[in-house]
């Protein structure tokens, strides 16, 4: 038995998103047939949403996403309704299952356009509903940092699409949500907790707020959460610990981030030019590298008394028979 009911050509027109994507070839007489106004838009260079602009976000806000998407790849611009539309409605992102926001999340950042779908998602107030936790903190930027960073792993993924090489979702929601993990980090250390395992707290707790948002499966969460506690490894090499760092299954993907920090101004050549250099070295002369970095200076902390509880102090000793009740 067959329940699907299948419209007219017209009617599927009509269904559509966007004018100028109901626009249809008839290979018969290589025609456009077009039932929307999609060609007289395309003329003018402009998206335009079909029907009630907010009914149709409100029917699928994730037809918002879209019009940037296709802003940056076409490099049309929106109708004013269908934009002031985006203006209004931006929060009806929040009410998508984060799961269908990871979906659009790739198809967002990995299509060629990264950094310019960035700025118009930032533009329309859309980003902050989808990584709230970064957009907060990007209002809060100090010489160009964080908002470089992240536009500059943005440009380096557009980068490495446009020559044909593979990019991992993993690196980029590291460098999305690296600002929130940093500060998150510094704060645990300030109230006492050591350096990686702070790391590896903000870590979890960066990644389960945003997964309220948009999901990240386990497949790259666990590969950016190696990227970001490579960080502080990648700066501890003295003894073995440059070797240890350099056998881990991520070193590369935590030292290019590395990489991507001190190219976006954070005072890390140094370590970068030492690293770059080392994974090129036969085994003798990294040996000599390590050596030339002397033993590392530390702070020895004061050992920790044990303290005995009274109870249990007064109960060893009445057991022992130095305590007696009456003569």
């Amino acid at each position: 038995m067959q329940d699907n009911v299948y419209g007219t050509l017209e009617q599927d027109a009509w269904r559509r998103d966007f004018t100028i994507n109901a626009l249809y070839y008839n290979i018969k007489d290589f025609s456009i047939i077009d039932y929307t106004g999609g060609m007289a838009d395309l003329n003018a260079g402009l998206i335009r949403l079909i029907g009630d602009v907010e009914t149709r976000y409100r029917e699928d806000p994730v037809r918002m996403l879209r019009a940037c998407r296709f802003l940056a790849k076409l490099g049309l611009k929106l109708d004013k309704q269908t934009e002031q539309g985006i203006f209004d409605w931006a929060h009806l992102i929040r009410d998508i299952p984060p799961a269908r926001l990871f979906d659009e999340t790739l198809k967002l950042y990995l299509s060629g356009q990264a950094a310019m779908t960035h700025d118009l998602l930032c533009h329309y107030g859309l980003f902050e509903h989808l990584y709230p936790q970064t957009a907060a903190l990007l209002h809060e930027e100090q010489d160009g940092y964080p908002r470089t960073m992240l536009m500059k792993a943005l440009e380096n993924t557009d980068i490495r699409i446009a020559a044909d090489k593979p990019v991992t979702p993993a690196f980029l929601f590291a460098a999305i949500l690296w600002e929130p993990v940093r500060q998150r980090t510094l704060l645990l250390m300030t109230n006492g907790m050591p350096e990686i395992p702070a790391m590896q707290r903000a870590s979890s707790e960066i990644i389960g707020e945003q997964i309220q948002r948009v999901a990240i499966p386990k497949r790259y969460s666990l590969v950016t959460r190696d990227i970001w506690t490579l960080q502080p490894r990648l700066l501890k090499r003295q003894g073995k610990r440059a070797y240890r760092t350099l056998l881990h299954p991520k070193f590369r993907a935590g030292y290019d981030f590395l990489a991507l920090r001190a190219e976006s101004g954070e005072p890390l050549n140094e370590p970068v030019d030492w690293w770059t250099k080392f994974q090129a070295e036969t085994a003798t002369q990294q040996q000599v590298m390590v050596d030339s970095l002397g033993k590392e200076s530390s702070v020895k902390k004061p050992r920790r008394r044990r303290r005995r509880r009274p109870a249990a102090k007064k109960r060893n000793r009445i057991n022992a028979g130095v305590y007696r009740i009456g003569k």
